[in-house]
């Protein structure tokens, strides 16, 4: 009975973002290599490694494999990145020999926007010759969304983000339903946001398959540009325990730069 008090309250101190965290760091249960980036996903993959993919081999896009960062990386070029790596190669060969040679299971990708099919914009909100806000752009994402075996997406969702038709395509998704059989990947598998997760249909539309503790469908769709499908059952997100939250609060992120 204490245990499960002291679980409930843990869950009921969790922020949006360590939910999303702990969510999307489940999902890399038995994965093996994941190509992965600064922020919360780098958490959700540090988080993983030290609970369900004890085994999982982390890739940054700047050269590293392997790598056991000693502390929170600030940018993709920290030096913290390549403590423990078992490979250190330039940016070029890291694409050619390990993401176009297939050898990256998953790959965590976010945007500023996304639509139905799992596309994503990082490029502009706007017209392209004439942008209200020019992003960063593509940098390695277009070929890590076609060549990762599977892509997970971890985002934060609104009506601005999930959006019925994103205003550039930067990383491919399924496309309109039409991923080409020649791309390696199979592209978009999991997209976790604060209110859920989501998963592609056979057909590469999106749907609900399971919602976040105390949230709604009804929040889900006010928050969503599109009639968003919801999974025949859906289910309940497991909240974050009081470990898993122990182990972002204390060890990954303890001064909540990625995760409050």
């Amino acid at each position: 009975m204490a245990e499960a008090l002291t679980e409930r309250a843990a869950a009921a101190k969790a922020t949006t973002t360590e939910t999303m965290i702990v969510a999307a760091a489940r999902q890399l249960e038995g994965e093996r290599v994941c190509f992965v980036g600064i922020g919360s996903p780098n958490l959700a993959c540090n988080l993983a490694k030290r609970t369900v993919s004890l085994d999982l081999e982390l890739v940054y896009e700047a050269g590293v494999f392997g790598a056991v960062p000693a502390r929170l990386p600030l940018s993709i070029g920290d030096p913290t990145l390549v403590t423990g790596a078992a490979s250190v190669s330039s940016m070029f060969e890291l694409f050619a020999y390990y993401l176009q040679a297939g050898l990256i299971d998953v790959a965590f990708l976010s945007g500023s926007q996304i639509d139905k099919w799992g596309n994503l914009n990082t490029t502009v909100i706007g017209d392209y010759a004439n942008p209200k806000v020019r992003l960063p752009g593509s940098g390695g994402a277009c070929e890590i969304a076609i060549n990762a075996r599977k892509v997970f997406i971890l985002m934060p969702q609104t009506k601005r983000s999930f959006v019925e038709k994103i205003d550039f395509v930067t990383s491919p998704g399924h496309l309109a339903g039409k991923r080409p059989a020649e791309w390696a990947g199979a592209g978009p598998t999991i997209v976790v946001t604060g209110l859920g997760m989501y998963e592609f249909s056979d057909d590469g539309v999106m749907y609900l398959s399971s919602l976040h503790a105390g949230v709604t469908v009804e929040q889900v769709r006010g928050n969503t540009g599109w009639d968003i499908e919801v999974a025949s059952e859906l289910r309940e997100t497991h909240p974050p325990t009081a470990a898993e939250l122990s182990l972002i609060r204390e060890t990954l992120d303890p001064d909540g730069t990625y995760s409050r």
